[in-house]
C-alpha cells in the first residue's frame, strides 16, 4: 500500500495544480458536512423508529463522517494548507474517530443478537439508504484520489468513511428487506458487526497513512 507521508515544507514545492487540488478537498469535504447534517439526523430518527442497528450505526457514521470532514476544511484552510504538521494532526483526528464509531455499532449488534431484536422495515430507512447509495460511493472515490494526489492521509482517511457510510447503507437495505422477506432478522445485526470491524481497520490504515491502492482511487485526474 502507497504511504501517504505528508512531504509539503514550503510554497515553493507546491504546484497550482496541488492547490487546486487542496481547494477542490475543501469543497469536497465542505459538500459531505452540508449532506451529512441531513443525512445523519434523518437516518438516526429511521434507525429509532425501525429498531434498526445498521440504520442507527448509519446515521451515527453520518456525525462521525461530519467531524471528520470539518477536520479536513480546517487543515485545508488559511495558513494550514501547506503545514506538513497540520496534516499530520488531522490525519490522527480522522483516524481516531473511527474508533468512535466501531464500539457503537458493536455493542447495539451484540445487544440486538442477544435479545433477538427484529428491525422493522421503514420506507423512510430505505429511500434514505439508497440517497446515501447515490452520495456517499462518488464523495468516497474522489476524496481518495484527492488524497493519493495531495499526499494527504487525512483527505484520504474522509474518503473512506464516504465508503463506510455507503456499505453501512447497503447493510440496511440488505436487513430490512431480507428481514420482511424471509425473517433472517439476525443479518442487520451481524452485518452491523462485520462493519465495527471494517471501521477499526480502517482507522489504524488511516492513522498509518496508507492509501488503500486500487485501481480505481488511484485513477486519472479528476473531472
Amino acid at each position: 500500500m502507497a504511504d501517504l507521508t505528508p512531504t509539503i515544507t514550503g510554497p515553493q514545492l507546491v504546484s497550482s495544480q496541488w492547490l487546486h487540488d487542496a481547494r477542490r478537498a475543501r469543497r469536497l469535504a465542505t459538500l459531505s458536512l452540508a449532506w451529512l447534517c441531513f443525512e445523519g439526523a434523518a437516518t438516526t430518527t429511521a434507525g429509532l423508529l425501525a429498531g434498526s442497528t445498521a440504520l442507527l450505526g448509519n446515521g451515527l457514521d453520518g456525525a462521525i463522517e461530519g467531524l471528520a470532514s470539518i477536520i479536513v476544511v480546517w487543515r485545508f484552510s488559511g495558513s494550514r494548507t501547506l503545514s506538513a504538521g497540520s496534516e499530520r494532526r488531522a490525519q490522527q483526528l480522522v483516524a481516531l474517530s473511527f474508533f468512535l464509531l466501531a464500539p457503537y455499532i458493536a455493542f447495539e449488534a451484540t445487544r440486538a443478537l442477544m435479545i433477538e431484536h427484529r428491525a422493522e422495515t421503514t420506507l423512510l430507512g430505505i429511500g434514505l439508504s439508497i440517497a446515501t447509495l447515490c452520495v456517499c460511493p462518488w464523495l468516497g472515490r474522489a476524496k481518495l484520489r484527492l488524497g493519493d494526489r495531495l499526499a494527504s492521509p487525512a483527505t484520504a482517511g474522509e474518503g473512506r468513511q464516504n465508503l463506510i457510510c455507503a456499505y453501512l447503507a447497503v447493510a440496511v437495505l440488505a436487513g430490512l428487506l431480507v428481514n420482511t422477506l424471509f425473517g433472517i432478522w439476525w443479518l442487520d445485526p451481524v452485518v452491523a458487526l462485520a462493519i465495527a470491524c471494517l471501521a477499526v481497520t480502517e482507522g489504524h490504515r488511516a492513522w498509518r497513512g496508507e492509501s488503500c491502492g486500487c485501481t480505481t482511487c488511484t485513477a486519472g485526474p479528476l473531472r
